[in-house]
């Protein structure tokens, strides 16, 4: 996985950023879950927590 810093911060973050829209709409609690664990195995460390 690759990674970038954002801005001066510090803060470094995975090239690809995981949505979670759909979660609890589409997905339930378990597979939620399940996909999120995937991603963060995987070095994902972005996620877009925004319900719109």
């Amino acid at each position: 996985m690759k990674y970038n810093y954002i801005g001066k911060s510090g803060l470094k973050v995975s090239n690809i950023c995981m949505g979670t829209m759909t979660f609890g709409k589409k997905c339930d609690k378990k597979l939620s879950f399940e996909i999120l664990d995937k991603a963060h195995a995987g070095g994902v460390n972005f996620f877009d927590m925004a319900e719109v």
